[in-house]
């Protein structure tokens, strides 16, 4: 009977491996530049947010928040990553929403604020060096 409960997670953690599918796929990021970039300079003020393409799964999105950290998350929604849909950002740039789902996430953690989202958009490390920017993975 001891051998119980240590099967009972054997079988848990194999039933679970089968979701992996549903999550953003973890590819290579690696992007650095100056805060003065004419590309960043919406990040000049809390609240600014900026699409990059060609970086992260579907690009990434890098915001301001409103204390005055930098995040960046992926583009590609949770909802049927599988398709890699980008979010894009709304006016005001406090959300993005995915077109393909309509669901739509918060940029200060990349949490869901509208279903059919669940889970958050994927976080990148950022960090602000003087005065130049990194994200990666």
């Amino acid at each position: 009977m001891k051998f119980v409960p240590g099967i009972f997670l054997l079988v848990l953690l194999l039933t679970g491996c089968g979701k992996e599918n549903l999550v953003i796929p973890n590819v290579p990021v690696n992007f650095s530049d100056l805060l003065t970039d004419p590309r960043l300079l919406r990040l000049s003020s809390p609240g600014g947010a900026v699409v990059l393409d060609k970086y992260g799964v579907a690009g990434i999105v890098i915001y301001r928040t409103l204390d005055g950290r930098y995040v960046a998350y992926d583009r590609c929604s949770t909802v049927n990553p599988e398709k890699q849909c980008a979010v894009d950002l709304d006016d005001p740039s406090f959300t993005v929403t995915d077109k393909c789902s309509g669901a739509k996430y918060l940029l200060e953690d990349g949490s869901p604020a509208k279903a059919p989202a669940v889970l958050a958009l994927k976080k990148y490390n950022t960090v602000v060096a003087g005065n130049r920017i990194h994200v990666t993975n």
